[in-house]
C-alpha cells in the first residue's frame, strides 16, 4: 500500500509538469501569450527549474508586455547553457523595451561573441541603432545579418529602412523589393514590407502603386492600423477622398490614440462638405497627439 501511494505521488507531479507544459505551448502558439505565462510558471514549478522553462517563460512575458517580468526569468539561465544566447536575444529585447539600449547593445555583443553565425543578432543590433538615429551603423548591420541568412525577409526589409533614412533611395527601393520577393508567397501574413514601400512611394509621389501596396498590407494584415492609414493616405493623394473616409475610420476604430490618421480624415471630411465631421476628427487628432508617445519601441 505504501508502494503504491509512492508511486502516485510520483506520477502526480510528473502529470502536472506534461499537462502544464502543453498548455503552455499550445497557448504560446494561439498568442494567448498571458495564458502561456500562467502555464509555464506552474509548468517550472512542476517540472523543476530548467534553462529551457525559463526561456520559454522569458520568452511569453515579453510578449505578454512584462519586459522586467521576462528578465528575472532570463536572468537565471547560466552563461554554460545552450540556452543562453537565446536568453541573450530575448533579454536585449526587454532591456530595449524598458528604454535601458546601451545594456540591450551590450547584451547582443555578447550573444554574438558567443554565436556569430547567428543572423538574428546582428539584425536585432540594427533595429536598435535604426531606432537611436545611428543609420549608417544599422545599415552596416543589417548588411551583416542577410550577408548571414540571404533569405533573412524582415532584415531585407530594415536594411530598406535604413538605407531610406541615409537617402539612398533607389537601394532602399532594391531592398524591399526583395524582401517582397522572400514574403510574396512563402510568408503570407507578413506585412510591413508592403507598408514600407507604400510610405517610400508616397514620398515619391508614386500614389497609385502606394494604394496597392498599402492595400496588400492591409490584406496581410488588417489588424494593422498603418496599412489602413497608408491606403487611406495615397486615395487622398489620388484625388478619392470620398473612399479614403472608410480606410480612415477603420484605422481609428483599431487604434484611436494614433493621431495621424484623425487629421487626415479631418481634411476628407472637409473636402465632403461634412464640417461638424471634420472639427470632431480635428479635437479628437489634438488629444491622440498628446497622448501619443515621443518614441515608440
Amino acid at each position: 500500500m505504501l508502494f503504491l501511494w509512492m508511486l502516485l505521488a510520483a506520477a502526480g507531479p510528473a502529470q502536472e509538469c506534461e499537462e502544464s507544459t502543453s498548455l503552455a505551448r499550445a497557448a504560446y502558439q494561439e498568442r494567448r501569450y498571458e495564458q502561456a505565462v500562467l502555464h509555464f510558471t506552474r509548468a517550472s514549478d512542476a517540472c523543476g527549474a530548467s534553462a529551457s522553462l525559463h526561456l520559454a517563460l522569458g520568452q511569453a512575458q515579453l510578449l505578454a508586455r512584462r519586459p522586467a517580468n521576462a528578465l528575472a526569468s532570463l536572468e537565471r539561465i547560466a552563461s554554460g547553457e545552450p540556452e543562453y544566447v537565446p536568453a541573450l536575444k530575448v533579454a536585449a529585447k526587454a532591456q530595449y523595451l524598458l528604454g535601458r539600449d546601451s545594456e540591450a547593445e551590450a547584451a547582443l555583443k555578447r550573444a554574438a561573441g558567443r554565436a556569430p553565425r547567428d543572423a538574428e543578432v546582428p539584425y536585432d543590433l540594427g533595429r536598435i541603432y535604426y531606432q537611436q538615429g545611428r543609420h549608417a551603423e544599422a545599415a552596416e548591420s543589417l548588411q551583416q545579418a542577410v550577408a548571414l541568412d540571404p533569405d533573412f525577409h524582415k532584415a531585407w526589409d530594415n536594411l530598406g529602412l535604413a538605407h531610406e533614412a541615409l537617402g539612398e533611395v533607389a537601394l532602399a527601393q532594391q531592398h524591399y523589393l526583395r524582401a517582397i520577393a522572400l514574403v510574396h508567397k512563402d510568408h503570407p501574413r507578413y506585412d510591413v514590407v508592403y507598408a514600407n514601400l507604400a510610405d517610400l512611394m508616397l514620398k515619391l509621389g508614386e500614389h497609385g502603386r502606394a494604394f496597392d501596396l498599402a492595400a496588400e498590407a492591409s490584406e496581410r494584415n488588417p489588424d494593422e492600423p498603418r496599412n489602413l492609414f497608408l491606403a487611406g493616405k495615397a486615395l487622398v493623394q489620388l484625388g478619392r477622398s470620398d473612399l479614403s473616409v472608410r480606410w480612415f475610420e477603420q484605422a481609428i476604430r483599431l487604434d484611436p490614440d494614433y493621431p495621424e490618421p484623425h487629421y487626415l480624415l479631418s481634411h476628407a471630411y472637409r473636402k465632403l462638405g461634412r464640417v461638424n465631421d471634420a472639427e470632431k476628427a480635428l479635437k479628437r487628432f489634438q488629444t491622440a497627439s498628446e497622448r501619443a508617445p515621443k518614441v515608440r519601441r
